[in-house]
């Protein structure tokens, strides 16, 4: 049994289903059972539980052999410290919360969804959590494989998605920073499929794999690309990203804010991932950018 935590999510049911489609039984933990069915169907079980609640997590182990963490919190990374919602509760103490109790349960193997960019002395506070995680499940005592996405685009994202939504109502893409850091966009469909293989392949075990896009290219690049797919002809206009870190500090006294300072340094930082550990150990197959758009947008 593998049990996947945030799988009700963009990358967690990405990699619930490719589990699903190998034949595989999978369980997801949730808080609304009905949630994780209508997202993911009857095939899955439905184990209640919340990774902030160290106690909810005994039961939702119980027969699991590997467990995948894919938890991302609402409107990340746009952090809610009223409700919870921040890089510490979720990443650092919730997949902390998750490791011990895997462990109690006697779970074999552990598979953590960390990000390109975690580093122990890193700037931004979100990647040093994230790799205090990671290091928390190195020395577990489990068997462990952290997968580190760069940017993650497909169908469901809030990101490259929300560029196409101005390009819908404006004659203009507006964003924040110059457009000119490097970006290795990584399509959902691989990051499910590295994520199975995560769990799965023995060769992964003790492993560090980053993953990005066989394409590196600037955010304005990126953003082009997918308006030619979608076959919208679009300026791009760029604002200050210090004006937007002050319109961001400003939103985030709201009780649910759709911007933050930190928000906008996440999106205008450079994600750009070393694949050669993936490539050593699992031989992905890496769609290239303009044939994951061709997927599902339409010109």
């Amino acid at each position: 049994m593998i049990l996947v935590t945030g799988g009700t999510g963009f990358v967690g049911s990405a990699i619930a289903k490719e589990l699903l489609r190998r034949g595989e039984q999978v369980a997801v933990l949730g808080r609304d059972g009905d949630k994780v069915r209508k997202r993911l169907g009857t095939s899955v079980q439905a184990r209640p539980g919340d990774v902030r609640q160290p106690e909810t997590l005994a039961a939702a182990m119980q027969g699991v052999d590997v467990v995948v963490n894919a938890v991302q919190f609402p409107g990340s990374p746009i952090e809610n410290r009223r409700k919870g919602w921040t890089f510490e509760e979720i990443d650092l103490k919730g997949t902390r919360n998750q490791v011990d109790a895997a462990k109690k349960a006697g779970v074999r193997r552990f598979v953590y969804l960390s990000g390109v960019g975690a580093w122990r002395d890193a700037e931004k506070h979100w990647f040093r959590l994230k790799w205090e995680a990671e290091k928390y499940l190195q020395d577990s005592g489990l068997e462990w494989v952290i997968v580190r996405p760069t940017w993650v685009y497909g169908p469901e994202d809030l990101s490259l998605n929300k560029f196409l939504g101005f390009a819908k109502l404006l004659p203009f893409v507006p964003m924040f920073g110059n457009g000119e850091q490097s970006m290795q966009p990584v399509f959902i469909d691989d990051v499910g499929r590295v994520g199975a293989d995560a769990a799965l392949r023995p060769e992964a075990a003790n492993t560090l794999l980053e993953i990005g896009g066989p394409d590196v290219m600037t955010m304005n690049d990126v953003v082009k690309v997918a308006l030619e797919v979608a076959g919208k002809k679009r300026r791009l206009l760029h604002q200050p990203a210090l004006a937007g870190k002050a319109i961001g500090s400003i939103l985030s006294v709201l009780p649910t804010s759709p911007l933050s300072a930190d928000a906008i340094d996440f999106i205008t930082e450079p994600a750009v991932a070393d694949n050669s550990e993936l490539e050593r150990v699992l031989h992905p197959k890496l769609t290239p950018l303009r044939a994951g758009l061709a997927t599902y947008l339409k010109s």
